[in-house]
């Protein structure tokens, strides 16, 4: 017999979980993520771009409808294109 299973078959090679992640590693993956991001968020304040730098020059502001318009509306536009140019070019078969 092969170390790979049966004689005269191919290997089946596919991802063999050993353990499931238990709660205990969950846990901390997920207190690590938050200290990670808390850390981020507090090191980036906002505070810090209150005092201009020499030679800083911002451009106008956009209005109101300018910015719902381009991180509301104009994701949620882009998701519906790319959603249905992949149901219009599905080439899977149809369940009966």
């Amino acid at each position: 017999m092969t170390p790979y299973g049966t004689p005269g078959r191919a290997p089946v090679l596919g991802v063999r979980y050993v353990c499931t992640v238990d709660k205990k590693n969950a846990m901390r993956a997920g207190a690590v993520a938050a200290g990670t991001t808390l850390m981020m968020l507090l090191m980036s304040s906002p505070a810090l771009a209150l005092t201009r730098d020499a030679g800083d020059d911002p451009g106008p502001g956009l209005s109101v409808m300018e910015t719902i318009g381009l991180y509301v509306v104009a994701p949620i536009a882009l998701f519906v294109v790319i959603a249905g140019l992949v149901m219009v070019l599905d080439k899977s078969k149809k369940q009966a």
